[in-house]
């Protein structure tokens, strides 16, 4: 596997003549803010509550981060984890790893620690940019102390850091405002974003500066945004993910600004479209619909949105044509994974009246997608079978894992795992889940994992995970359990619930236990999680 995959070294770059490397071709992420901040210095990037950054202090900052962190002595390609929330303080030190031609590592901050200390272990993390709030948890202080991993806090508004533990504040406050003169290759690895996987551990997804940049442009030709319109782009998903990591990458791009906003609360949400004249909103379907349904909506002025891009799932027709009326005039719907840098597909804002149900729409302007058979033929209108990709922005590879990297890209394309077909006006229409994943919330959660979890309890005899439709999850974690009939006293809901919650971080706990019988079995023995999605599939709707 070459170098660029392992994310041991960068890959070859070309020199010059007195053995210094090029800079006059390369695709560099961190390249990105140098280049804006050049043309749009005085403008504003990013707004936090009180806070703001133009482009140049943003170019000068993550700068002195990028030397900061050349100056602990850390080899090209070496990882730096991140666990944080959303604030101005995590997009500084993002974008200075990029800088310093380190690799990214995030990690979801509600992930549970034994998951958190699998991904820092798996990625042979030795430095961690994480809030202060984070740090001061004693299960996450300790995993770092029995770790080794050196902590750097970014401190937030309110935050007391502990003496003695470097801060993201003190690294920027001094040293050279210059861009680092450093080797970066256009495939060089640039970040590991770890996804859920189907086998329960996490899946690290390699991504180079240039697969992660080429949608960047694309992203700002299908929004409508340029340099000249200036957008203000909302920030209220994780930056750990993604989708809103290719958000704030495509704004900083066009030289748009992003107001930061640390969670979702929807009259905060409402306040701030107001006040920042916010006019590219990013959320979850669920979100639109606590917007839609905020007391407080009517008396904002939202007129300046002018586009709502909506991921992770398709809105109910009754949901979306509300919106439209009464929120904002423009909706599209944007999706991708991270093994394949979003957006994917687009189901185009001038469709939104038109078709109604699980459209995904046309690929993106530097993506090709098709439905494939599981000989690798590709298949015609109507017909069912996988959705696989072409583009640049393909992941280089699983890390570490070889062979799970060959599986998802085989017969030349990227494998979804999700089942869908093309009608006849090649629109992507997503029909099931080949994989046993989850999309609640705007997280991934691997049933398996929930399951193995549901199993460990003694009173349990075997169990099923699936997602089923909820108007503000957009999946509900559903998990279907039979009792031993052995137990000393019978299984109650509340207990696995708690049993859950000791196991699973926050958002993998499942929204309903439901006892059954007996599960559906094939004539194998294997459970048939696809008729539990079906003759279960209006439970929510009934509640």
């Amino acid at each position: 596997m070459p170098a660029a995959t392992t994310g041991l070294a960068p890959s070859p770059a070309l020199a010059d003549s007195q053995g210094q490397i090029s800079r006059i071709s390369r695709i560099a992420l961190g390249d990105v803010i140098h280049r804006s901040a050049r043309r749009f210095g005085a403008r504003t990037a990013l707004i936090e509550g009180e806070h703001r950054m133009s482009y140049g202090e943003l170019d000068a900052a993550t700068n002195r981060f990028a030397h900061h962190l050349l100056g602990l002595g850390l080899p090209s390609g070496a990882r730096v984890g991140m666990l944080c929330n959303n604030s101005i303080q995590m997009v500084v030190a993002m974008l200075g790893i990029q800088k310093a031609g380190l690799v990214w590592v995030p990690i979801n901050t509600a992930l549970a620690v034994d998951a958190i200390g699998y991904i820092l272990a798996h990625a042979e993390v030795r430095h961690l940019v994480i809030d202060t709030a984070l740090h001061a948890k004693p299960a996450l202080r300790a995993l770092l102390d029995d770790t080794g991993v050196a902590p750097l806090l970014c401190v937030l508004d309110g935050d007391t850091p502990p003496a003695g533990i470097p801060t993201v504040a003190q690294a920027i406050a001094q040293g050279p405002q210059t861009l680092p003169d450093v080797a970066i290759d256009s495939g060089q690895l640039a970040l590991i974003m770890y996804t859920s996987g189907t086998t329960g551990r996490q899946k690290g997804v390699m991504h180079s500066h240039a697969s992660v940049h080429s949608v960047l442009l694309s992203n700002m030709v299908e929004w409508g945004s340029s340099p000249e319109r200036a957008d203000v782009w909302s920030s209220v998903l994780p930056l750990f993910h993604c989708g809103q990591h290719t958000v704030l990458m495509s704004a900083l791009a066009v030289g748009g600004t992003l107001v930061i906003l640390r969670g979702f609360d929807p009259g905060a949400v409402l306040g701030a479209i107001e006040r920042h004249r916010i006019s590219v909103m990013v959320g979850l379907p669920m979100m639109y619909g606590a917007l839609l349904a905020q007391p407080q909506r009517a008396a904002r002025d939202l007129s300046s949105l002018r586009l709502c891009v909506y991921a992770m799932a398709p809105m109910s027709r009754t949901l979306l044509l509300r919106l439209l009326d009464e929120f904002c005039p423009n909706f599209a719907l944007v999706s991708g994974q991270t093994e394949m840098y979003p957006g994917a597909t687009i189901f185009e804002a001038h469709e939104q009246r038109k078709r109604f149900g699980s459209y995904w729409g046309v690929g993106t302007l530097v993506n090709e997608v098709s439905v494939m058979g599981d000989d690798g033929a590709l298949l015609g209108p109507n017909e069912v079978g996988e959705i696989v990709f072409r583009g640049p922005n393909v992941m280089l590879g699983y890390y570490k894992d070889p062979e799970a990297t060959a599986n998802a890209q085989r017969f030349g394309w990227h494998h979804s795992g999700d089942l869908g077909k093309l009608d006849d006006d090649g629109q992507l229409i997503f029909l099931d889940r080949l994989k046993d994943m989850v999309k609640s919330g705007g997280e991934n959660v691997a049933s398996i994992k929930v399951e193995e979890v549901l199993l460990r309890h003694p009173g349990v005899m075997n169990a099923a995970v699936v997602g089923l439709p909820h108007d503000h999850w957009g999946e509900a974690i559903t998990a279907f359990v039979t009792r031993r009939p052995d137990a000393q006293s019978p299984l109650t809901e509340a207990e696995l619930a708690a049993h859950c919650k000791a196991h699973l971080g926050g958002f993998e706990v499942p929204k309903e236990i439901v006892f059954l019988e007996a599960l559906p079995m094939t004539s194998t023995g294997k459970i048939q999680k696809f008729e539990l999605r079906q003759v279960h599939r209006g439970y929510y709707s009934r509640r």
